[in-house]
């Protein structure tokens, strides 16, 4: 079980993937995941997220065994040599398993375990850690018309539920985190209202998790959509770690942990002025 303290956890993202939205391919060879994952650990990240199917918009779906076979080693290792605990990013319970088995300690799903029936019991029985997250649609669809009367609101209410039917399955609270689903079956808007409120999501009792890294809603943000991202990335992890969300999943993990440590040394997270 993590503890959280008042400054937010960095997350660090393993893609071992061809074709994720911002690095597939760079770290698709397991040497290289392996390499990289290590590398975001010496850079100071808390934890470290692998995962072997991208969930950008509209891709391809990868099967099971494939994406079991790009990511047990790659999850094996690093748990063993990197210190932190890892977590594997799936939707699908036997691929979970697989990595669960070789290591890690935690399933962070995209279909906050609605995906497959069987996730649910394989949380219950092996008492891992739970990322659940919110999605309009699927992967494939949920760009297409993204829809909400009031997005803080609906995302929180669905968190809720998938909350209680976690708990009321056997899973213990404290081993659930919650994700709003960034750029998952969202406009720009939808994304920025967020962001700008995600500290009501602090009502449901569990830690948040939040993926905003490199998004395209960023690149909208600073007016170009072909830009490196980085430097927009940080401002949200800011705005974030200023409303109290307790782990922030992203690409740079040095340069987060710069600039959390001189945001907090600056007062970032002191609410009253001197």
């Amino acid at each position: 079980m993590i503890e959280f303290d008042r400054q937010s956890a960095v997350m660090g993202i393993v893609n071992v993937t061809p074709d994720s939205f911002s690095d597939g391919g760079q770290f698709f060879s397991p040497t290289a995941a392996i390499d990289h994952g290590l590398r975001l650990v010496d850079e100071g990240a808390d934890l470290l997220d692998v995962g072997g199917e991208s969930t950008r918009p509209y891709s391809a779906p990868v099967d099971a065994d494939e994406e079991r076979r790009r990511v047990v080693g790659v999850v094996a290792t690093l748990a063993e040599r990197s210190g932190v605990p890892v977590s594997i990013d799936t939707s699908k319970a036997v691929v979970a398993a697989a990595a669960l088995a070789a290591g890690a300690e935690i399933i962070n799903d995209v279909t906050a375990l609605t995906g497959d029936e069987a996730m649910l019991p394989l949380a219950v029985d092996t008492a891992c850690g739970i990322c659940a997250m919110h999605m309009q649609g699927t992967p494939q669809t949920m760009q297409d018309n993204p829809h909400y009367v009031d997005v803080v609101a609906e995302v929180a209410s669905y968190l809720a539920l998938r909350r209680d039917a976690l708990t009321a399955a056997g899973v213990d609270l404290a081993r659930i985190a919650l994700d709003p689903g960034i750029g998952f079956g969202k406009t720009h808007a939808h994304n920025i209202a967020l962001v700008r409120h995600c500290g009501k999501l602090h009502e449901l009792s569990c830690p948040l998790l939040v993926g905003h890294s490199r998004k395209g809603f960023i690149g909208k943000l600073i007016g170009d959509k072909d830009a490196e991202r980085t430097a927009g990335t940080l401002g949200v992890s800011l705005a974030l770690a200023r409303i109290g969300v307790q782990v922030l999943r992203v690409h740079d993990v040095a340069a987060t942990r710069q600039a959390l440590a001189t945001f907090v040394a600056s007062g970032g997270l002191d609410r009253t002025e001197p």
